[in-house]
């Protein structure tokens, strides 16, 4: 019998916590996504945490990446925009803000 549809069956991958982390943190309302509001909540929440994604573009890499140093911000960029968007599930997310860190410091 063959499969005319992708099998995924087979595959067996092992859930990040982190990103199980941050869908959990979505659906709680502790996130905030998208470049231009990011940027404004940044000086706002000083215990954040934000992901960029590995793919994203220059210019965004460059404006967040100096607003999370000016503001002491940790900054991970160990997930591309399609791990960043599934784990939210939403489209084209290539950064996030999460306002509360402790839903990732215990992982």
């Amino acid at each position: 019998m063959t499969c005319l549809k992708p099998c995924v069956a087979n595959l067996t991958m092992t859930p990040d916590p982190i990103l199980q982390a941050l869908g959990l943190a979505r659906r709680a309302g502790r996130i905030i996504d998208g470049e231009s509001q990011v940027l404004v909540s940044l000086a706002k929440h000083d215990q954040g945490v934000v992901f960029l994604a590995s793919d994203a573009g220059d210019n965004i890499r460059k404006k967040i990446v100096d607003k999370c140093r000016s503001f002491g911000i940790r900054l991970h960029t160990n997930y591309t925009s399609d791990q960043l968007s599934r784990a939210l599930g939403k489209l084209h997310r290539k950064v996030v803000l999460l306002i509360d860190p402790r839903f990732i410091d215990k992982n």
